[in-house]
């Protein structure tokens, strides 16, 4: 039987900005999305620490190194910059999955990495 388990966790992440014009997505550094084993197009839950609201969307590759995650489209009513969240992705398995969970910073610096 497979399960669905989380794979990868961006938590405490800080939204640096948003635009509602544009298509959709959240764009996040890809030295943040390699740590976290993210793909460029892969489906995230994402889940507002500051409001509590969720959304899912997908994960386009921003530029490393600076910590600028972007939340687009409407999901810009939904999370807007300055709210902390968590950015989730999950996996089907048929066996447990040791998640990826990194902790960050309000700059989006890793503070800690748990695997």
């Amino acid at each position: 039987m497979f399960r669905e388990v989380l794979k990868s966790k961006l938590h405490r992440a800080m939204i640096t900005g948003s635009d509602v014009d544009y298509e959709g997505s959240i764009e996040i550094p890809t030295d943040l999305m390699e740590a976290a084993d993210l793909w460029a197009g892969e489906k995230v839950l994402v889940a507002s620490i500051t409001t509590g609201n969720r959304l899912e969307t997908y994960v386009l590759a921003g530029k490393p190194g600076t910590g600028h995650i972007m939340i687009n489209g409407g999901a810009a009513h939904l999370i807007k910059a300055g709210e902390r969240v968590a950015i989730m992705a999950f996996a089907l398995s048929e066996t447990p999955v040791v998640s990826k969970n990194l902790l960050l910073d309000e700059k989006n610096n890793v503070v800690r990495k748990s695997q």
